[in-house]
């Protein structure tokens, strides 16, 4: 899923390329990707773009007429830059967005189809969309504790659920808590003031790191290759890789859709995490430490 230094980069191309200009038309492959019927979709064809902002994850493209596009990329969703009028056939392809010197095209590479478009009239209609979460840039410290004493739960959920911290999503948590060298298990109400310091610094450090990054990378063409799994990440993506710290292999925790990596020398002391579907399996068997794992495997 694009996270925020992904969406950020979106926004600012995004605005440098239609802002100000007339969305000529919307033209959908897949009608089931528009969530709202009033105001009828149509209604934007036309209207010049004011600008282009991010609420979260999600796109708000502020249109005339007081209109506001919102558009949730979702997982598996992606926005490209193609020539006007490019065709919307093909595997994938929900749309696309007509400007008079372009077209976004808008793709989304699941069977599952969560993205979405939703069309709506003044601003205060924008309200359902706020998760309510903290933007940590431009947050202070104080805030940024407040939010992580909120409630109990581990820490890799705090940082990825929008209603405590926004834009933050699995890949990443995984570099936040890489850097500043915490089990994504631990639970957020039990961390000590110099923990609390690794993590507001490491999280500033990892979005803002990461959105200049891409930034550079994309200069003045567009994003057409967002990936939750860079080259140059610590450890998301990297099962079995080395740590770049520590030159540890890189474990895994798998639940249902999501996949944590961490590094268990850096960030929990040794101590392998049970993934559930594992340690259900093997119960007692379900090795401890990095050595047990050796042990097993015959290194």
């Amino acid at each position: 899923m694009p996270e925020l230094p992904d969406v950020e980069i979106y926004v600012e191309r995004l605005n440098a390329l239609v802002g100000g200009q007339p969305l000529e038309k919307i033209r959908l492959a897949s009608p089931f990707v528009v969530r709202t019927f009033d105001p009828r979709i149509t209604e934007a064809n036309g209207k010049i773009v004011h600008e282009v902002t991010r609420l979260g994850k999600r796109m708000i493209f502020a249109l005339e007429d007081d209109l506001f596009m919102v558009v949730h990329l979702m997982v598996a969703g992606r926005f490209r830059w193609k020539k006007r009028g490019v065709s919307i056939k093909g595997k994938g392809v929900l749309g696309a967005f007509d400007f008079p010197d372009g077209s976004i095209r808008f793709t989304e590479a699941s069977k599952q189809k969560r993205a979405s478009i939703h069309l709506v009239r003044g601003r205060s209609a924008l309200l359902p969309f706020d998760r309510g979460g903290l933007e940590v840039v431009g947050a202070s410290r104080e805030q940024f504790v407040e939010v992580l004493k909120r409630e109990r739960h581990t820490i890799k959920r705090t940082l990825t659920d929008p209603r405590f911290y926004s834009g933050i999503g699995n890949a990443y948590s995984d570099e936040i808590l890489h850097r500043a060298q915490i089990s994504p298990v631990k639970m957020s109400t039990s961390l000590d003031d110099d923990q609390i310091d690794r993590l507001h610094t490491a999280t500033l450090d990892i979005l803002t790191l990461f959105t200049d990054r891409i930034r550079e990378e994309i200069g003045d063409k567009f994003p057409d290759k967002v990936t939750a799994f860079r080259d140059d990440f610590a450890v998301h993506g990297k099962y079995k890789v080395p740590c770049p710290v520590c030159e540890t292999p890189v474990q895994r925790i798998i639940r249902g859709e999501h996949e944590t990596n961490y590094c268990p020398t850096c960030q929990t002391g040794g101590k392998l995490l049970a993934d559930r579907a594992l340690s259900r399996l093997l119960k007692k068997d379900w090795p401890k430490t990095l050595e047990e794992l050796d042990e097993r495997l015959g290194r």
